[in-house]
């Protein structure tokens, strides 16, 4: 029986997996203590922490280019659409989002994906200059090796996001906690007017949504033991389909297998490249070459 020390949030198409439901004679998942998944994210790139689970796909995009023992699986873990995720407060005047330009916005880290998301999506549709804007910053990359590019700031210790916009220290903000509706009742209002009708506009050009985080596995587990690795594939889809993940809208929220990923990664790549964060656009086949056989057996190359 092989122990995997697994990072994993409480994902409703990945709680039939962590409830036990799903299981294996192989694989026995030993699920980390961390409430808030993306708070050890920084551990699992530096430190190798874990031996598998959840990872923000800029962080891992980040991590491969330094050279890190990670590998990435064609497995969504979470998306979601961005384009209510940056908002304003409108007791300080109205913005649209040309308007952020020669103006401060506040981002928890400049590599979140969620930041890289919302800056993608304004440059491609609204036509906003992400160098333009000063970002202001509550934390460090989850990279050590990686250095903010010049329009980024520090805030002082302390001051988040939330609290900046609210005191009108910086134009506009995306929130530390995006769950948290207070930041969308007035006077914050989204900077993107009606952003689930201009999310499902978006959907219509690119038939995909947002992804945030995927599911990785160190390098030395993909080499040394890959049919655990396909095994663990196994689970992750098995839970997904005992819990019948489906939105509302009847959209796959979190695909898996390459190809049904290849047009998000491209986005997220070209995004990722074009502010900074990487020093050149990686190839989706590329990311995936160190599970190329896995992936076959695993059924996700289709």
């Amino acid at each position: 029986m092989v122990r995997l020390r697994t990072l994993l949030g409480n994902h409703a198409h990945l709680q039939p997996l962590k409830d036990g439901r799903i299981r294996s004679p192989r694989v026995t998942l030993d699920f980390a203590d961390e409430p808030q998944p993306h708070e050890a994210f920084k551990p699992f790139v530096r430190d190798l922490a874990f031996d598998c689970g959840e990872l923000a796909i800029v962080t891992y995009l980040q991590a491969k280019a330094f050279g890190k023992s990670l590998v990435l699986l064609p497995v969504v873990v979470s998306s979601r659409f961005h384009h209510g995720s940056i908002c304003y407060n409108s007791a300080h005047g109205e913005l649209s989002p040309k308007d952020i330009e020669g103006r401060s916005a506040a981002v928890r880290t400049y590599s979140q994906t969620t930041g890289v998301w919302v800056r993608g999506i304004l440059d491609q549709d609204y036509g906003v200059d992400s160098d333009q804007v000063t970002w202001v910053t509550c934390d460090e990359s989850h990279l050590a090796e990686y250095s903010d590019p010049a329009n980024v700031v520090r805030a002082a210790p302390g001051q988040q996001p939330d609290g900046l916009l609210g005191d009108g220290e910086v134009a506009a903000a995306i929130p530390i906690s995006l769950a948290s509706r207070a930041l969308y009742t007035p006077p914050y209002r989204t900077l993107v007017p009606d952003p689930q009708a201009a999310a499902m506009q978006w959907y219509e050009r690119h038939h995909i949504v947002p992804v945030n985080h995927l599911f990785v596995v160190r390098k030395s587990i993909v080499e040394s033991d890959p049919e655990s690795v396909v095994e663990l594939v196994r689970m992750l889809r098995e839970s997904k389909e005992a819990a019948g993940a489906r939105s509302d809208l009847g959209i796959d929220m979190v695909p898996f297998g390459i190809e049904e990923n290849r047009r998000n990664l491209e986005l997220v790549i070209q995004f990722a490249y074009q502010q900074h964060l990487i020093d050149r656009p990686f190839e989706v086949d590329e990311l995936f070459d160190d599970i190329r056989g896995i992936a076959g057996a695993a059924g996700m190359t289709s």
